[in-house]
């Protein structure tokens, strides 16, 4: 019965990492502009990042979000996605601290969750790379951004970078899920 458990729990994720996503549209609170996946026809794919403004562990990954987002700007585009329904989550505070931490990079709000329900996102930072295959984004990789969310210096696996650098490569991601670690992301 283990046995049988484990195959369908491999087989879940094999229909998981191949889950296309249906466009989307979203407002940007850094510039309120609207941003949907239409917004980016010519990149080879996305990498969309669920965060907060008051989770330690998204804290502890800025940095590090950023110099992704500025490695592979110009092909994979970082986009930050906030569904926390919470009054410290609102849009207001979200540009705050999208001003405050200095984003280069689109802070999308979900506060009705439907990009968060689409890909059945569990937790902040929980990262999803998209590869655009003439404008269908199909999830590549979702999961953790890397091993060690706390200490960026003893980060020995670049989770997300790695299937970045496989996508754009044209090979199969054989890593294409690793569990996150974080805060939970509530429903409404």
């Amino acid at each position: 019965m283990k046995t049988i458990a484990v195959l369908f729990c491999s087989f879940m994720s094999v229909i998981a990492s191949a889950q296309q996503l249906t466009d989307f549209k979203l407002v940007n609170v850094v510039n309120d502009q609207a941003v949907s996946t239409g917004s980016y026809p010519s990149c080879s794919g996305l990498v969309i990042i669920f965060t907060s403004n008051t989770c330690p562990y998204d804290e502890y990954y800025r940095a590090r979000i950023a110099k992704l987002a500025t490695s592979y700007q110009d092909k994979v585009p970082v986009l930050l996605v906030n569904s926390q329904p919470d009054p410290s989550e609102s849009k207001e505070n979200m540009a705050k601290k999208a001003k405050q931490a200095n984003f280069s990079f689109p802070y999308l709000e979900d506060k009705n969750q439907t990009l968060m329900t689409a890909l059945d996102a569990k937790k902040t930072s929980e990262a999803f790379l998209l590869k655009n295959d003439g404008g269908k984004f199909t999830v590549v990789y979702r999961g953790a951004i890397d091993d060690n969310a706390q200490v960026e210096a003893d980060v020995r696996h670049h989770y997300l970078r790695d299937a970045i650098d496989i996508m754009l490569a044209n090979q199969k991601i054989e890593t294409a899920e690793v569990r996150p670690v974080g805060c939970t992301l509530k429903k409404k």
